[in-house]
């Protein structure tokens, strides 16, 4: 039961203002999402649905069925009045499938544009490849196939180097799928290979070698429950990945199952649960005609493609994760630029190894800090949340593992949890713990102020590890710096050391700084 509280707090209001708005009218869902924060790493501050099932009913009749108009505009009007009353001014409406294919289709949006709305009627392609920008905000570099599975069509669209190219809508939605299932059948062959054959004859029969980025609510659904199977320490569907062979036999598994098994999980809803098995059938049709090297779950798509394409170059070059951090350390006594300072100023002495990456120790850095604004008995355990169930952009699980572990050690816990050592081996581990040492070092040594980068250094010398202040400022060497210092110089296998030195035997704190500028 703690556990499940733990991982309930994934996603906690981080103190962001309401300043844009998307409105996604879906085949299955019509969507409110509010967002804060930076840009380039939006945070989402409301995400409220409504589920109409516009598209139920477009196999059958073509039209919009009037009740899930009526409850559409229920929605629609109560989102109207929410974003009047947040004073957000950039709302952003989309429409898709559904609504592209009803013949009331544009009857109904000129009652969506009567409550004030502007919203705009994506094709199939405009909607794969907006689907796949935001894959490309999301996992920079990607390269592979995008699968957007929504309520009345499945988008598929390649991406390599920051573009699309290939983008299909294909009437494979999940409200679609039993149409693929033949009358009588108990077992998911005889669809799978009605699947298969659309998927051919929509252009999708051969080999894509790369991974397949699934995107969309029941995707996100299928890689909780293989988390949940699993007891995976962390809690976020996103970024989650599994490699061929795993995701075969997830699907598999999925597919013969019943939706009352399913719907016993915990974090699946009953709607969910009803589709995921038809899901799971399509999933193993995508895995044999495209034979990716993995698959992996975005949470970004639709909405933050939006988002992402109205950036400039210089913006969608920004690293997602450090976008991100620097803003939510930002709220909480952690500005980035001290963060730089002080993985500069640790570096010589602890030096960035093969199982660390300067951008995730710049992360960890400006995690570690925010948390010591934290009450004591606390920051541990808040910092360790954070870091392993929060959204970050653009980091593994190893990485996550790390900023946690740098965490707790910044604040003298230097016992990992089990949950750690599960996503990270040893030796990352230890870097990272080396890390949080000298960053708590470096705090101790003149409580952060600027002053104290200048004329003091942390480096080796042979078997040393020295700590060298200006001769002004000696009696910076307290009892807890002298303690701090011992402590990291034991863990690094080095003897501790203290120098006092000349004014101008120190060194050159800009250079440093400069090393970590990965925020800008």
């Amino acid at each position: 039961m703690i556990a499940r509280r733990r991982r309930d707090r994934a996603g906690s209001f981080s103190g962001n203002v309401a300043e844009r708005a998307i409105i996604d009218i879906g085949s299955n869902s019509v969507r409110l999402v509010v967002y804060g924060g930076t840009m380039r790493a939006p945070v989402v501050v409301l995400n409220e649905k409504v589920v109409a099932q516009l598209g139920r009913e477009i196999a059958a009749t073509g039209l919009l069925p009037a009740d899930s108009i009526e409850l559409a505009m229920r929605g629609l009007k109560r989102f109207a009045l929410l974003l009047e009353d947040l004073g957000v001014q950039d709302v952003e409406t989309v429409a898709t499938a559904a609504v592209r294919e009803a013949d009331n289709g544009p009857e109904f949006l000129e009652h969506v544009r009567a409550l004030g709305f502007e919203p705009r009627l994506l094709s199939g392609e405009e909607e794969a490849g907006v689907s796949a920008s935001g894959v490309i905000g999301a996992f920079p570099g990607a390269q592979g196939v995008v699968a957007d599975l929504g309520g009345g069509s499945l988008e598929l669209v390649r991406i390599a180097d920051g573009m699309c190219d290939t983008a299909t809508s294909l009437p494979l939605g999940t409200l679609r799928l039993n149409e693929y299932r033949g009358e009588g059948e108990t077992k998911p062959g005889g669809m799978r290979k009605r699947l298969g054959m659309a998927l051919k004859q929509g252009g999708w029969g051969n080999p894509i070698d790369g991974p397949l980025y699934l995107v969309g609510g029941t995707w996100r659904a299928l890689a909780v429950y293989a988390m949940e199977e699993r007891n995976y320490p962390l809690s976020d569907p996103h970024a989650f990945e599994l490699d061929a062979h795993e995701a075969a036999l997830l699907a598999r598994r999925v597919a013969r199952a019943a939706p009352e098994m399913l719907a016993a999980i915990p974090r699946l809803t009953l709607n969910r649960a009803d589709v995921l098995p038809n899901a799971a059938v399509l999933l193993q049709a995508l895995l044999k005609q495209l034979a990716p090297t993995r698959v992996v779950f975005s949470s970004w798509g639709l909405r933050e493609g939006l988002l992402y394409g109205r950036l400039e170059p210089h913006q969608k070059a920004q690293d997602p994760l450090l976008a991100g951090m620097a803003h939510f350390v930002g709220h909480r006594g952690a500005p980035p630029q001290l963060a730089a300072r002080i993985a500069g100023w640790t570096v010589e002495a602890v030096p960035t190894g093969e199982t660390g990456s300067e951008r995730v120790r710049l992360a960890a850095t400006m995690l570690a800090l925010a948390s010591i604004q934290i009450e004591p008995n606390l920051r541990i355990e808040q910092a360790i949340d954070w870091a392993l169930h929060k959204r970050w952009l653009a980091i593994d699980p190893v990485g996550r593992a790390q900023m946690a572990a740098t965490s707790a050690a910044n604040g003298n816990q230097l016992g990992m949890p089990k949950s750690l050592t599960k996503l990270a081996s040893a030796e990352a581990l230890e870097e990272a713990i080396c890390w949080g040492l000298a960053i708590r070092l470096a705090r101790r040594v003149g409580a952060r102020s600027r002053k104290s980068f200048q004329v003091s250094r942390l480096m080796r010398d042979g078997g040393r590890l020295v700590l060298r202040l200006q001769e002004s400022h000696r009696d910076l060497y307290g009892i807890t710096v002298e303690r701090d210092l011992a402590l990291l110089a034991g863990r690094l296998r080095l003897e501790p050391a203290v120098e006092i030195v000349a004014e101008d035997m120190v060194w050159d704190s800009d250079e440093a700084d400069a090393r970590f500028s990965l925020v800008k």
